[in-house]
């Protein structure tokens, strides 16, 4: 189990308000309780993974691209992801710890067993998390995933409460030509697959290129059962 450190989500309130600009510029659906009619397709659990960080960056707030107050930023396709942490109902879950982890746009993770650990970029944090509120939203602004030797691009999500493991799981570019040759994506049904999968869409009037992706994450139960 990681500690949830509180003081570092303090120091992102200025990763947070412009992960709420995210919302506004790329026009995402706001969950909300009762948007939806009927169950939602529950986030399939799927494999860690090996990359998990072996030691955790000082730096652990939801913007990836810069680490602490550095002036350079990480190489890759700018992007807001976002979602919110549901109950099959399409009730919001707060107070939800949303780790992720993905490799830099070099193919390199945030871990000594990485592979092309050399080409590490130094300047993409490589991890992030953020707590969910009232409306069991989450926010990021990392790159858009890439491929690496013998994976499709994703991004390593995992969700838990307190000292209470949620789920964990991997977010795929809808369409991206790798999906099918992934053996980890390959083993979901159709249903489960489509449930992994976001657009990486382009956000309009953007200057530099970013990208917007919106991924719900669906659990069991009710948020009254933790």
């Amino acid at each position: 189990m990681h500690l949830f450190n509180r003081k570092s989500f303090e120091r992102a309130d200025e990763g947070r308000r412009r992960v709420l600009r995210m919302a506004a510029l790329a026009t995402l659906f706001a969950a909300r309780p009762g948007a939806y009619a009927d169950e939602l397709t529950r986030t399939p659990e799927q494999t860690e993974g090996p990359f998990f960080p072996d030691r955790l960056p000082l730096d652990t707030d939801n913007d990836l691209l810069r680490i602490t107050d550095a002036a350079t930023p990480a190489d890759g396709e700018v992007t807001w992801f976002s979602g919110a942490v549901l109950d099959a109902a399409g009730n919001p879950l707060r107070g939800a710890l949303v780790e992720i982890w993905q490799c830099d746009a070099h193919g390199a993770y945030l871990h000594s067993r990485s592979g092309n650990a050399e080409h590490r970029d130094g300047h993409f944090q490589g991890y992030g998390r953020f707590l969910t509120g009232l409306s069991g939203e989450y926010g990021f602004r990392t790159i858009r995933p890439v491929p690496y030797p013998g994976r499709a691009p994703h991004i390593h999500v995992k969700v838990s409460r307190g000292d209470r493991h949620l789920l964990t799981s991997q977010c795929y570019v809808k369409g991206d030509p790798g999906n099918g040759r992934d053996g980890i994506f390959r083993s979901l049904s159709p249903v489960e697959a489509a449930a992994v999968v976001a657009d990486f869409l382009p956000i309009e009037g953007s200057r530099i290129g970013e990208l917007a992706a919106r991924w719900d994450i669906v659990l069991g139960g009710t948020p009254e059962d933790g």
